[in-house]
């Protein structure tokens, strides 16, 4: 067995949770939580690596980065 390491954007929607991953377009999944919105992108991404491997395609090393900048702007005392 192997482990792949890819990164994931989860994103607070009015009423749930969307997550997607960056290497994988269309491979999405919403839930109410966090939680179950990670299981369940990691069952559809689980399922979309079994497919290509089924199909004797490769599975993909990661290619996105993740990564944060530091924005700094004057807010008006209210």
């Amino acid at each position: 067995m192997k482990t792949f390491r890819y990164p994931i954007v989860i994103e607070k929607a009015k009423y749930n949770y969307a997550a997607y991953c960056p290497d994988f377009p269309g491979c999405v999944a919403t839930a109410k939580t966090i939680e179950e919105v990670q299981q369940q992108l990691t069952e559809a991404l689980i399922s979309h690596l079994e497919n290509l491997k089924a199909s004797n395609q490769p599975i993909p090393a990661t290619k996105s980065q993740l990564g944060y900048i530091d924005i700094q702007i004057e807010i008006p005392a209210s």
